[in-house]
């Protein structure tokens, strides 16, 4: 890709691909005025560089957080069944899985931003929350999409430790909060700890610190807890207060390759940061029609649950058994120390038909690990064996 971008030409052609003239001429000149980007590439710590680099074929893929269970049968009849009406622009069916979500959660349709998965908005929320320089606050590690993009533009990423058990340190990251803060980001579950932080201490901070900034929290992994309503920040929006709420269906639905994501929050944040993505009409008929189908499936939803659990138990036994430690889980993926060198031993299971992550924290080398199928997990543990 070219080192820049004709922002013009890229606002205008994103602004006809969402079929909007009027988004083109309400818009293109408060965003021609953004600053260029000069490097939109994959980060190389990301899990989209992982898979470009890996192996055409594995034995076992556990190195993107993927659901292998899904998507669900419903899911896939709904994509063949909307094939004959797929030459028609998806209007009705984008407004019709705005509502049902808002119906769900208990909000209005104004809450709802949908859009291709949930990486289009953290761009928006980079773009937008780090104009003038702005700080964005994360833990470290998180989730780095959204600072990391933040950084292509205006804005400055500052890092805030996990605690020893490695966790979000609230405290800590609110201490940080500055008037230059543009926005904190939490994301619970953690990725890439999988840990969770305490729900009511969190709806506190969230409580306090919308106050002075805005408070986004990416639910992805949410649906991997034992009771998802009961831990959603979603409560705070709809108490009126600055906080931002990022759901997706590349988990526990399956659709990682479908791609469809939304954002619930306040009206007018939802359309300060509709400006910069063409939203609902990103999405595909088929993606909209199994997203409709997919939400709040109960029955696949619980199923893949609990083979995902049971993996993970088979993970623990055999991580137990060759004398490793392993941070406890509340996702679809597991971190643990290694007793080797980490890019080795990556390379060397990935030799194995094995792919996985690594990372550095605290001095230590640690492997990711995502929640595969039975078959795949004994295909790593196989693998894992012969070095461990």
């Amino acid at each position: 890709m070219a080192n820049s971008i004709n922002r013009r030409n890229w606002i205008r052609s994103s602004a006809l691909m969402a079929g909007g003239l009027a988004f083109l001429s309400s818009t293109v000149n408060k965003l021609a005025a953004m600053p260029v980007v000069r490097n939109m590439g994959f980060n190389s710590a990301t899990d989209e560089t992982a898979i470009m680099d890996a192996a055409p074929v594995m034995k076992a893929r556990l190195l993107a957080n993927e659901n292998p269970f899904g998507p669900s049968p419903a899911a896939k009849k709904a994509i063949i069944d909307s094939l004959d009406t797929s030459y028609q622009y998806a209007f009705s069916s984008i407004s019709q899985l705005s509502d049902k979500i808002a119906t769900y959660e208990g909000i209005k349709k104004a809450n709802v931003l949908l859009a291709s998965g949930s990486s289009p908005l953290l761009l928006a929320a980079a773009m937008h929350y780090s104009k003038g320089g702005k700080n964005i606050i994360t833990a470290d590690p998180s989730y780095d999409d959204l600072p990391t993009q933040a950084t292509r533009f205006e804005g400055k990423w500052v890092k805030v430790p996990l605690t020893a058990d490695f966790k979000l340190d609230l405290d800590a990251m609110e201490a940080k909060v500055d008037e230059n803060t543009g926005l904190v980001y939490i994301c619970n579950p953690n990725n890439p700890t999988a840990t969770i932080v305490d729900t009511q201490k969190l709806k506190a901070f969230c409580e306090r610190v919308s106050k002075k900034t805005v408070v986004f929290v990416d639910e992805a992994y949410i649906d991997y807890l034992p009771d998802p309503k009961a831990a959603t920040m979603i409560g705070a929006v709809t108490a009126g207060q600055n906080v931002i709420v990022a759901r997706t269906f590349s988990k526990l639905y399956g659709f990682a390759g479908l791609r469809c994501g939304y954002i619930i929050g306040l009206p007018e944040t939802v359309r300060a940061l509709a400006k910069y993505t063409p939203g609902g009409m990103g999405l595909s008929a088929t993606t909209v029609a199994a997203a409709i189908a997919a939400y709040r499936e109960t029955d696949f939803l619980q199923d893949a649950l609990k083979k995902t659990l049971a993996s993970k138990e088979y993970l623990y036994t055999v991580l137990k058994k060759e004398g490793y430690t392993y941070i406890p889980s509340s996702a679809n993926f597991v971190m643990f120390p290694l007793k080797m060198e980490g890019a080795k031993f990556s390379a060397e299971m990935m030799k194995r038909g094995v792919g996985l992550r690594n990372w550095k924290l605290n001095g230590q080398d640690w492997c990711r690990i995502s929640i595969g199928r039975m078959d795949e997990m004994e295909a790593f543990a196989a693998a894992f064996k012969e070095l461990s």
